[in-house]
């Protein structure tokens, strides 16, 4: 794979945690620079680390993880964005919402559910002997830069959406899962 090549599929790995991190960045009660690199940090760490599982798993047996990703991509994706859809009707108050609030399996369990996808990028590039250390690595670190970025737009976003910021990233999470979901059964028929 060409570094064009390898640039592109990073970029195109890291959207779906994009448009996570600007929903996190506005539910977020004003994060600051270092909030969003650790955010970004464990984002870029995941999706950096699931197309070598991918990999991996594609040198033994890609078909079963093509077969199943979008499944289990739809399904955390969409158990993550009602959660987060309920969370917003609750009655806390949205000024106790910090970024410290944000748990690291809270994070990691999105993380992986928007990373699915890599793993199974990961499992094709087993068939065409790609370097995958290189391909994982760009992947990690335009993530990171990606969802960095992310949080803090949603951070100037937040002001904005209000107390609906964590309604509207459900939303976002769900409609994530159904893109993934539709693509795979389009491309399958």
């Amino acid at each position: 794979m060409n570094f064009l090549a390898t640039v592109a599929l990073s970029l195109a790995m890291s959207t779906d945690a994009f448009a996570v991190a600007i929903s996190k960045g506005a539910a977020i009660q004003k994060p600051n620079l270092r909030q969003a690199l650790r955010i970004g940090l464990i984002f870029g760490v995941i999706e950096g680390i699931t197309p070598m599982i991918g990999w991996a798993v594609g040198q033994a047996a890609s078909r079963y993880v093509e077969q199943w990703d979008h499944w289990i991509a739809f399904g955390m994706l969409l158990v993550l964005g009602a959660l987060m859809i309920r969370e917003s009707f609750s009655k806390e108050d949205e000024s106790e919402v910090t970024a410290d609030h944000q748990s690291f399996a809270l994070l990691a369990v999105t993380g992986i559910a928007t990373s699915i996808d890599a793993m199974a990028v990961g499992a094709s590039l087993a068939f065409i002997n790609a370097n995958i250390y290189v391909t994982a690595a760009a992947i990690g670190a335009c993530t990171f830069l990606m969802v960095t970025i992310g949080v803090m737009l949603g951070r100037a976003l937040g002001t904005l959406i209000g107390k609906r910021a964590e309604l509207i990233g459900g939303m976002v999470l769900i409609l994530i899962g159904c893109t993934i979901l539709y693509e795979h059964l389009a491309g399958a028929a």
